[in-house]
């Protein structure tokens, strides 16, 4: 993949806590417009690079590179303000507000945050509001959350609760969207909602996805690239059937071994 099609690049990110090294030189690219899988098995360092990459944890080394800017290091909410979005693997609602009040707080640089705005430019304030409610309630209509829109986010069931916090991100017009496990928990037939869900984001607007994910069905089935995590650095990448052909990965993720790559580090 060449440089220029890549909207994430990651370059030799290296963690530890303590004697324990969660990541040892993770280096990979995301491609523009793609949906992109990071797999590996349990302590492989997947959550800790997710912290990384969206800004909730500093790097001890390395570089992260997000569409053209260097963001190594930078907060969270200057990462999120630059596009890059992330879920988690609970999901994080407001639950005493309504659903259709989590999509409304969702934008990046509202107005109303601005009280002169609000005071001496109502007009502005209105219209923008206005935008924000049709988007709202489109994205709920698309998400079938639509006559959830005024209960209480509590109340909704655990995989209308994923299904909002997609929605919620996707308010946020994301640039690229990192998903921590977003299909672990929830029933077959929420699954393929979601997926539909991810893969028309991809082709409506142009949303590239890094997807932490377990089921290796789901990322066989909706995945361009995959990427193989162990002991805190990138093993491969490529299809999945690619990869099943791969004696390191077989050993290090398919059949629950790892791979020598520890001396490597």
């Amino acid at each position: 993949m060449a440089a220029d099609d890549e909207i994430l690049s990651v370059h030799d990110l290296r963690r530890s806590f303590g004697g324990v090294r969660a990541l040892t030189g993770a280096t990979f690219g995301v491609g523009r417009g793609t949906v992109t899988a990071l797999i590996g098995p349990n302590g492989a360092g997947k959550t800790t690079l997710v912290n990384v990459v969206a800004g909730a944890m500093k790097p001890q080394a390395g570089s992260v590179v997000f569409d053209g800017r260097d963001i190594t290091g930078r907060p969270s909410h200057d990462v999120a303000l630059n596009g890059l979005i992330r879920t988690f693997q609970i999901s994080r609602e407001y639950p005493a507000m309504t659903v259709l009040e989590n999509l409304m707080v969702s934008p990046q640089g509202q107005t109303g945050e601005h009280l002169w705005t609000v005071l001496f430019r109502p007009s502005r304030y209105r219209a923008e509001e206005r935008a924000h409610l049709e988007r709202a309630l489109e994205v709920l209509a698309d998400f079938g959350l639509y006559e959830k829109r005024n209960d209480y986010a509590r109340s909704l069931s655990g995989g209308q609760k994923r299904l909002l916090e997609l929605a919620r991100a996707v308010m946020a017009r994301p640039k690229l969207l990192v998903l921590d496990e977003p299909m672990a928990g929830i029933n077959p037939a929420l699954i393929t909602r979601l997926a539909e869900h991810i893969l028309a984001l991809r082709e409506r607007e142009g949303t590239t996805f890094l997807m932490v994910e377990h089921n290796l069905d789901v990322v066989e089935d909706m995945c361009d690239n995959v990427i193989v995590m162990a002991v805190g650095r990138t093993l491969a990448t490529g299809t999945m059937a690619e990869l099943r052909e791969n004696p390191e990965v077989v050993s290090a993720y398919l059949t629950g071994g790892l791979v020598d790559v520890r001396a490597q580090g």
